[in-house]
């Protein structure tokens, strides 16, 4: 297997907040950042006006590693002191899966192992240990 952990800090609604503070306390750089509004949008589903402008993705380099800051999902719980979660990235759809599903035993499905715009199978787990993780396929171009 190979993949990448990587923390992912779940902020509530002042990403762009945390992300200057980072930039300017630990000279991080962004490497990239996309907002909820920049992604896709359908009649379905709408995006709200008061969510376009929260961070969807970002990852920002400091020092020698990677860290993820992204806004929750408007209406998920988010509680000051445990938001710092695990993301771990993989290049194959079916490692994710067998990850997914190793994490999963005994544990909770926040979100199902799914495709979606930005990841070929993504999904989110709480471990049995109370540990969420991210799981996350990068797409092969």
């Amino acid at each position: 297997m190979t993949y990448q952990l990587t923390p992912l800090i779940m902020m509530n609604g002042n990403a762009k907040e945390a992300i200057q503070f980072y930039e300017e306390s630990l000279d991080a750089r962004i490497l990239f950042m996309q907002t909820i509004g920049e992604g896709p949008e359908t009649p379905e589903s709408p995006i709200p006006a008061n969510v376009k402008d929260l961070v969807a993705h970002s990852l920002l380099k400091v020092g020698d590693m990677e860290i993820m800051v992204s806004d929750i999902i408007p209406g998920q719980p988010h509680q000051r002191g445990n938001q710092v979660t695990i993301c771990i990235t993989t290049n194959e759809k079916e490692e994710a899966k067998q990850i997914y599903e190793a994490l999963s035993q005994s544990g909770q499905v926040n979100s199902p192992l799914q495709e979606t715009y930005f990841s070929p199978a993504y999904g989110m787990v709480t471990d049995k240990f109370g540990v969420c993780f991210h799981i996350f396929t990068n797409r092969q171009h």
